[in-house]
């Protein structure tokens, strides 16, 4: 006689029961998939500082650069609509400060997001202008600086994720062994090659030239105005070019996103004198990260020295 089908379903229950008393696995419940933890909204304004909070933050971040062409000149860059979207979410806000990126401000200010934690790569260094009011803010070419900015990006991050703030420390504390083993390379420089005299088209890579102990000889008439993107004096011009002509510097160190007729000259005339050039940029090189970077900067620093 066939069976009814509500007996066959209740045979079905009762071995699934002898299985669950067992400890089978059949007895488990599947549940709804459990949500993916939420991540950081950051928005950095260049992919320098980008790459920094990616290196602390690793997967509990979602990093938004605003500059990241190494075409695009930082001094100049007009921020967009987008831009300012990406503000408006941003959990955490990493810039230079020191007045070199204050758009922004202006954006952050625009979006209404009142609530972000500010990061200011210059206020976590400590320096602050010369007596003569002079102040270089290039900071991420300095590595103490950037030791100080990883920390400040560790506990940022831990506000927004306390769960994760072991992870974010460790992360840090791992980048600032990476810097340590660059300060080391720019100390064996300095031992080598301290008191040598070099030239720059401006003042970006200046924190590295002294940390290698070496003398900028660049009127500082020249390299203020290509940064300021003014006419340089002639004077100054003619004076930059004659440190070129006579090879009383060993290295020129040119920066590829600042450039014009007057950087160009100065670049030709260490070319036709011999004297090394060495480009360094102000944002990050399509592929590279921040330690692979200034790694490349300081052998390419080293290997002009030694010529």
């Amino acid at each position: 006689m066939r069976r009814p089908e509500r007996g066959r379903a209740a045979v079905v229950a009762v071995a699934a029961a002898v299985v669950c008393a067992w400890g089978g696995s059949a007895c488990a419940t599947p549940g709804p998939a459990a949500a993916p933890p939420a991540v950081v909204p950051v928005v950095a304004s260049t992919n320098v500082y980008g790459d920094i909070v990616e290196r602390i933050g690793g997967d509990r971040v979602d990093v938004v650069s605003i500059i990241d062409d190494p075409a695009q000149d930082p001094h100049s860059y007009e921020a967009n609509t987008r831009n300012q979207l990406e503000l408006s979410k941003a959990k955490v806000i990493v810039r230079n400060g020191g007045g070199y990126d204050d758009f922004v401000a202006r954006m952050l200010r625009a979006s209404g997001n009142s609530s972000a934690d500010v990061v200011d790569a210059v206020e976590a260094s400590g320096k602050s202008p010369d007596a003569r009011g002079e102040f270089n803010e290039h900071v991420w070419y300095d590595f103490p600086a950037m030791g100080a900015l990883a920390d400040r990006i560790a506990d940022a991050l831990a506000k927004v994720s306390p769960d994760d703030r072991g992870l974010f420390r460790d992360n840090a504390g791992e980048f600032k062994e990476r810097l340590q083993t660059l300060t080391d390379r720019t100390e064996r420089i300095a031992d080598e090659h301290g008191g040598t005299a070099v030239a720059v088209t401006e003042p970006v890579p200046l924190y590295l030239t002294e940390a290698c102990g070496l003398a900028d000889r660049t009127p500082a008439a020249f390299s203020e105005a290509i940064e300021e993107g003014e006419e340089v004096p002639a004077r100054s011009l003619r004076e930059t070019l004659a440190l070129l002509d006579d090879r009383k510097v060993r290295a020129l160190i040119y920066n590829e996103q600042t450039t014009g007729p007057q950087t160009e000259q100065v670049r030709t005339a260490a070319e036709d004198n011999g004297v090394p050039v060495v480009p360094v940029t102000e944002t990050l090189p399509e592929g590279e990260d921040y330690i692979g970077w200034m790694a490349a900067n300081i052998d390419a620093l080293s290997k002009a020295l030694d010529r």
